[in-house]
């Protein structure tokens, strides 16, 4: 194979094999007596392999230590795994195109596009002017959009709590707090009983290390005032507890 053609064979380009072999990254193959480079299948296969590491975020540098410790692997080992990856990606792209078919059926709202699983949740909400609701609405979208872990089990496990009547009570309570400072008296007992209202459902399907603290979840909590981060904040680490006891 000439670099063109191994470059479309991998899905790279021609400028992006030459920058591997210039970085010692991919090493030079042997040239023709008409100065041109052969590639061979195992060049493929390397090359296959440098792009799928950096395609995952390694660094150039952390893709040349991974392929050291390949060095001594067998070709067919590596064509299998290569060959694994591929059916990993092709589950996947068929998963998105089934996420996307449903969302093309689904009818479209200001928030959306929603996963089906969180598009029904929020229909089964009552509706309320409560600012605390539209907060918790919206934290739910971004992390529905972004992927945070929750999905069409954390939903369904979720539509008891949206439509219980309670909730919005919980939720004026909230609302209260929204000028209140961090020591203020009431935000104990809401926490204790806002995670009271959670309901063992729903911790039995929360993704491994959920809910927590960290991450996204220090984002959304700094995306509240002071007393309402503290009752949120006393909510989840409640939940991580009792979630740990329910694994332990």
């Amino acid at each position: 194979m000439r670099i063109g053609e191994i470059a479309a064979l991998v899905g790279v380009t021609s400028r992006a094999v030459r920058h591997y072999h210039h970085i010692g990254l991919l090493p030079e193959p042997a040239r023709r007596a008409n100065g041109y480079r052969a590639y061979t299948v195992r060049d493929a296969v390397l090359l296959a392999r440098i792009r799928r590491l950096t395609e995952i975020g390694l660094s150039l540098d952390e893709v040349r230590d991974v392929l050291a410790d390949d060095a001594g692997r067998e070709l067919v080992e590596v064509l299998g795994e290569l060959d694994a990856d591929l059916a990993r990606q092709e589950r996947e792209v068929r998963e998105r195109r089934r996420v996307l078919a449903a969302l093309l059926e689904a009818p479209l709202t200001s928030e959306g596009p929603l996963s089906p699983g969180l598009a029904a949740l929020l229909e089964r909400a009552p509706a309320t002017g409560s600012p605390a609701a539209a907060k918790d609405r919206e934290h739910l979208v971004l992390l529905d959009a972004a992927g945070g872990g929750a999905g069409a089990e954390v939903y369904a496990a979720l539509r008891p709590l949206a439509e219980d009547p309670g909730v919005l009570e919980l939720y004026g309570r909230l609302d209260e707090l929204a000028g209140a400072g961090a020591d203020d008296p009431r935000i104990a007992p809401l926490a204790a009983d806002l995670a009271a209202a959670v309901p063992d459902d729903v911790l039995a399907v929360i993704p491994q290390g959920e809910p927590a603290a960290t991450g996204i979840g220090r984002a959304l909590l700094d995306d509240y005032p002071p007393a309402q981060r503290e009752v949120v904040r006393r909510v989840m680490e409640t939940l991580a507890e009792r979630v740990q006891g329910r694994t332990s």
